[in-house]
């Protein structure tokens, strides 16, 4: 889970003198914890029974925590991708930036001028809530005065060398830049941490290991990020081994849409596949599908 989801620019990151980050109570204070998680950047343990250092999966394509994540784990293979990036311009008001708070469940929040690769910063709901309570009344609203400074990280950076600069820094939110300058993804601190103790869920995070549900027989409600291969193996059939679909090119299924299409589609939009399952986009954006409905005919049938 993603505290921002709470993952450069040619513009350069801006301190923030008199902001949020040089007060002392910036970032709640870490400890020992992670010193002793930064031995796991040092590399795997020799023991070969030493199951924390191991990120050997009994599922095949899965990492199982522990600390040689630190070392083995880079940036881009941690962060949220940048369409799920959830961000506001510097623009925005009082009442519209109460709303994503509101919306999101996120505690932090990245801002940006103009467009997601221009960011200058982002603001954390603690702050605006000091200033203007929890119903978004009280101070004249600035968001400027609000900014914290972010950091920028390359996709190729060791997770165990991004978590000890979190840590020196007291930051807890990082863009990754891509090789242009632009912003490619994000990932907070939390982030980098469950990959050493396994998922960290709290009361707003939604349980990413149902990616679908199965509304009826042959009928399943499915998220477009939904693993193609678990997805597969659940219902029984491959998705990928046919001429129209290139598997090496698609992981979700929301990939597979974009594959038999060519585009993006549209909300309603139902797309046939060669082995005779519908799938209908039910929820979707200019850039990207979000929520899909897949008919199996033999198992409705069955």
């Amino acid at each position: 889970m993603n505290d921002s989801s709470d993952g450069s620019s040619n513009a350069a990151q801006r301190a923030q003198p008199d902001g949020p980050e040089d007060r002392p109570e910036a970032e709640d204070e870490q400890g020992g914890f992670f010193r002793r998680l930064f031995g796991g950047v040092m590399g795997p343990s020799d023991d070969p029974h030493d199951e924390m250092h191991s990120s050997e999966s009994d599922t095949p394509g899965r990492t199982r925590p522990g600390l040689g994540n630190l070392s083995r784990m880079v940036v881009e293979d941690v962060a949220i991708p940048k369409a799920d990036i959830v961000a506001i311009a510097a623009d925005i008001t009082k009442a519209d930036l109460v709303k994503v708070f509101r919306d999101s469940g996120l505690t932090r929040l990245p801002v940006y001028e103009g467009t997601l690769d221009t960011p200058i910063g982002f603001v954390h709901l603690k702050d605006f809530a000091l200033r203007h309570g929890f119903n978004g009344s009280g101070a004249d609203f600035s968001l400027s005065k609000m900014l914290r400074p972010l950091l920028f990280v390359p996709p190729s950076m060791p997770i165990g060398v991004l978590l000890q600069k979190m840590q020196t820094d007291r930051r807890h939110m990082a863009l990754v830049i891509d090789e242009y300058g632009g912003v490619d993804g994000l990932l907070t601190i939390e982030d980098v941490i469950e990959q050493v103790v396994g998922e960290i869920e709290d009361e707003h995070d939604i349980d990413e290991g149902h990616y679908w549900t199965e509304e009826a027989p042959g009928i399943f409600i499915a998220l477009a990020k939904t693993p193609l291969e678990e997805f597969e193996a659940a219902l029984g059939l491959s998705l990928t081994d046919h001429d129209e679909v290139d598997d090496e090119e698609i992981d979700t299924l929301g990939g597979l849409v974009f594959m038999l299409l060519g585009r993006v589609p549209v909300r309603g939009e139902v797309v046939e596949h060669p082995t005779g399952v519908t799938i209908e986009v039910l929820e979707a954006d200019p850039r990207r599908i979000k929520r899909l409905r897949l008919r199996h005919p033999d198992r409705a049938r069955g």
